[in-house]
């Protein structure tokens, strides 16, 4: 469980500041690792005690791992710099790059009521929250069986204290519903981590091949997200 009278926010800066792989990545495979720059370690205080400086659980939404233009940068899981100006209203360094995924997200913030409404009830992580790079392109944890079967203890390890950050432990959201929310699943029907793992499609997934229904996936979230908060009665 979070600590008692420490806003979940900085149950979030520790966690994420402390991130070290333990793990020997394949062949050509580097981790990426955003928390160990300044700037970075700057803009993860600003924006988890901006909008995480309350006490209580929240409901965690698991993407992949980290990409290189967005947390892979930014260190805020779902957002690139653009979004982290423009939308969270946070100064940086970063070269104003978009990203997909980010864009769909903060779209999807917008119509829940703001970045403010939506981080008082639900928190964005990733089922492994180090990302990772081969030949200069983003790779995800389960591209490679090596790499899955290495990086996994580190996972079951950094979902343990993910959980004790302060999970509402009976629902968590997966985005991705193919290669991620079965790697998930799998875990934790293992571990009995969550009660029960809703799958969503990814935002990349969205917007990269089907970006015309895109409002169509918006309202599935901002659905889902609103029928967690009266299956949990939260407000």
């Amino acid at each position: 469980m979070s600590k008692k009278n420490n806003a979940f926010g900085k149950e979030v800066i520790q966690f994420l500041l402390s991130l070290e792989p333990d793990f020997k990545c394949p062949r050509g495979v580097s981790v990426l690792n955003p928390y160990l720059d300044l700037p970075t370690q700057t803009v993860v205080n600003k924006y988890y005690n901006k909008y995480y400086s309350s006490i209580g659980k929240r409901v965690f939404l698991f993407g992949i791992n980290p990409g290189r233009m967005g947390a892979g940068v930014t260190g805020i899981s779902f957002t690139d710099p653009v979004n982290l100006l423009n939308d969270a209203k946070i100064d940086h360094p970063f070269a104003l790059k978009a990203e997909l995924s980010s864009q769909f997200i903060h779209e999807v913030f917008q119509k829940f009521g703001g970045i403010e409404k939506f981080t008082k009830h639900f928190f964005l992580s990733s089922i492994c929250p180090l990302g990772f790079m081969m030949d200069g392109k983003n790779l995800n944890y389960y591209d490679i069986p090596l790499l899955e079967k290495r990086v996994s203890p580190y996972i079951v390890e950094k979902m343990n204290q993910q959980v004790r950050m302060g999970a509402h432990t009976e629902i968590a959201i997966c985005l991705g519903e193919g290669q991620n929310y079965k790697y998930f699943k799998r875990l934790n029907d293992q571990m009995k981590w969550f009660d029960q793992i809703i799958p969503l499609p990814h935002p990349r997934f969205v917007l990269q091949y089907k970006r015309k229904e895109k409002e169509k996936f918006i309202n599935k979230y901002i659905s889902t997200l609103t029928s967690i908060k009266n299956i949990l009665e939260i407000s």
